[in-house]
């Protein structure tokens, strides 16, 4: 059976579409598709007609075409249908009041990886905020989390360490659906709620990953090319905050990590091996390969690293995985370590590792090489899965 996500089930009600009366907007990127791979801005001009006046895009664009970080899209007026495209990953992250003039109905249409450093849950939760006291009713198509809706990984975000990969607190792999994101948001984050509207997939449940829901997978940022890097995304996303290839630049990016100086059979067989059957994490297999990034960290140098195989999703602890990884790098590489320094997603003055732990104390627990099972400490979930249970749709 082919899991439905919200537009599918939109476009297949027409009941439902009349019940949006006026203007219409949506924003949406590259893998906003329904079941047949049409993108969602045809279907809702198909519906809608000329009622569809504004289209948005998030980071990466409204085409999913911008590789990096803090590389802002323009706004354009869509050649083909004619209509305004807003950036809000621009000069602004939040939408201003005349990119919000004269909607009715805000569509979003968005897929989500499930870890909280992915930035397209914070432009919603933005959104929602700008929209307090505005007669705009936002509608949320709902899209599977792909590494499933029920495993809770990682630490609570601490509010001194806010950016634009986590505004809120909640866990590093959280396990909500976009559309449970709103709901949270306007339970416990919000001072002020909005017209708010979540159209249901139909056919989820929460034991899913994405390939159980026999949806297409489109590749929703430039380098999650394939449903598999999101299970590894919250392991590797952390070698954005050092000096460590992260893959980008190949083409399997967010599943590969290494640096110039390491060579990774030697320290897979005097050290990580030992290191990987010690710490007791399990599901994964680390594969040594060399690999040449063509832009980005090293670029056109030669790296040695690993390649992260997953062997059984259901015992596999990426956050888990990604912050030991880190620590053994950290110590092996010595004086050939460096965290990253750069400015990282318009926070000027954190450590980026810090920024995307929203914490400082796994760092220094990487520093000080404490042992594996000190990281439970981070992970109390206790509140955050009291607030789960109350906003959970599925």
């Amino acid at each position: 059976m082919k899991v439905a996500t919200g537009l599918d089930v939109l476009i297949s009600d027409v009941n439902l579409q009349n019940n949006f009366k006026g203007t219409v907007a949506l924003l949406s990127h590259n893998a906003s598709v329904d079941a047949s791979f049409t993108h969602a801005a045809v279907r809702f001009k198909e519906m809608f007609s000329d009622r569809f006046v504004k289209m948005f895009g998030p980071q990466h664009g409204f085409a999913t075409d911008v590789q990096d970080n803090m590389v802002e899209s323009d706004h354009y007026t869509h050649p083909y249908f004619n209509i305004p495209v807003y950036s809000l990953y621009s000069e602004t992250r939040i939408p201003t009041d005349e990119m919000l003039k004269g909607i009715d109905h805000l569509f979003i249409d968005l897929q989500d990886v499930g870890c909280r450093v992915y930035t397209y849950i914070w432009t919603l939760t933005l959104l929602l905020d700008k929209c307090i006291g505005k007669n705009i009713e936002i509608v949320i198509l709902d899209r599977p989390n792909p590494i499933n809706g029920k495993d809770i990984e990682g630490n609570i975000l601490e509010p001194e360490f806010a950016s634009f990969v986590g505004l809120h607190k909640i866990p590093m792999r959280h396990g909500m659906t976009i559309g449970e994101v709103a709901l949270m948001h306007q339970k416990y984050w919000a001072k002020e709620k909005v017209k708010l509207k979540i159209i249901k997939m139909q056919g989820w449940d929460r034991e899913m990953y994405f390939e159980d829901t026999n949806l297409p997978w489109i590749l929703p940022s430039p380098n999650l090319a394939r449903a598999e890097s999101t299970c590894t995304f919250p392991a590797t996303v952390l070698f954005e905050g050092a000096m460590i290839s992260e893959g980008r630049g190949t083409s399997q990016p967010l599943e590969i990590i290494g640096h110039p100086v390491l060579d990774p059979f030697s320290f897979y067989d005097k050290k990580l091996k030992n290191s990987v059957k010690e710490s007791k994490l399990v599901g994964f297999t680390l594969r040594p390969i060399t690999f040449l990034p063509t832009f980005q960290k090293f670029e056109n140098q030669v790296c040695g690293g690993y390649q992260i195989h997953i062997t059984n999703k259901k015992t596999f602890k990426p956050w888990r995985v990604g912050q030991f990884l880190m620590k053994e790098l950290y110590h092996h590489l010595g004086d050939k370590f460096e965290w990253k320094t750069t400015p990282y997603e318009y926070n000027f003055k954190q450590n980026p590792f810090d920024i995307i732990n929203g914490t400082d104390k796994i760092r220094n627990w990487i520093e000080k090489n404490e042992p594996i099972e000190k990281l439970s400490i981070f992970e109390d979930h206790s509140d955050y899965k009291m607030q789960f249970e109350e906003i959970k749709i599925y």
